[in-house]
C-alpha cells in the first residue's frame, strides 16, 4: 500500500506534468506545430490591414490637397494678372502724345514702344510672383467721331503704331504663364491671360 505522503507527491507531480504538457502543445501549435491551423489563421488574420487601408486613403486626400492648393494658387495668380492690367492700362492713359508737355517730368512720357509700361507692371511686385514670367503688351486704338445726333465713337483695330492722341484708346494685355504640378498628375502650363482697355486722357 503506497503511504499517503507519497500518493500527495505524485499526484502534485502529475498535476504539474499535465500543466506543462498542456502548456507545450499550446506554443507548439502557435510557434507552427500545426501548418494547417497556423496558415487558416494567416489566411483570415486582419493585422496590417490599417496599414494598407491609411496608404490608400492617404494618397488620395494628399492628392486632393495639393490640387487645391495648386488651384488656389493659379487664382491669386489671376487676380494679379488682372490687376497688373487694369494698373498698366492707367499707367498708359496719362503717357499719351501730349504728357511730356502737360507734365515735363513725367517719367515715360509719350511712350510708344511699350517698354516703360512693361518695366512697370513687372516692377509692382506682388508675392509669389515670378515676373519672368510675365509678358506684357500695349496697343493703340484708333478712335472714329462719328457726327450724330448723338454724337459717337466707333474703335478701331488695336495695332502698334497707332497714334497714342487724347480720346484715343489703349490696350493692355498682360500674360502669366503658370506651372500647374501636383504628385502623380504630372505639370501643366497655363496660360493665364487679362486685357484692360481705357481712353488716353494726356
Amino acid at each position: 500500500m503506497i503511504p499517503k505522503v507519497t500518493r500527495r507527491i505524485c499526484a502534485d507531480r502529475m498535476l504539474r506534468i499535465r500543466c506543462y504538457l498542456s502548456h507545450f502543445r499550446y506554443l507548439g501549435t502557435c510557434a507552427g506545430g500545426n501548418a494547417q491551423e497556423q496558415q487558416r489563421r494567416g489566411l483570415a488574420s486582419e493585422e496590417g490591414a490599417t496599414l494598407v487601408e491609411m496608404a490608400l486613403s492617404a494618397t488620395v486626400v494628399f492628392l486632393l490637397l495639393i490640387g487645391i492648393v495648386q488651384t488656389s494658387m493659379a487664382l491669386f495668380t489671376y487676380h494679379y494678372v488682372s490687376d497688373a492690367a487694369r494698373e498698366g492700362a492707367r499707367y498708359v492713359i496719362v503717357r499719351g502724345s501730349t504728357s511730356c508737355t502737360n507734365t515735363p517730368k513725367l517719367p515715360d512720357c509719350n511712350d510708344t514702344t511699350g517698354t516703360g509700361i512693361s518695366n512697370y507692371v513687372k516692377g509692382i511686385g506682388y508675392p509669389g510672383i515670378d515676373s519672368s514670367k510675365m509678358t506684357v503688351a500695349t496697343t493703340w486704338c484708333q478712335v472714329t467721331q462719328n457726327a450724330g445726333p448723338p454724337p459717337t465713337a466707333t474703335w478701331g483695330t488695336c495695332a502698334s503704331g497707332v497714334s497714342n492722341a487724347p480720346g484715343n484708346q489703349v490696350q493692355v494685355v498682360v500674360t502669366y504663364h503658370f506651372t500647374l504640378s501636383i504628385p502623380w498628375w504630372g505639370s501643366q502650363l497655363w496660360p493665364l491671360t487679362s486685357t484692360s482697355n481705357m481712353v488716353i486722357s494726356q
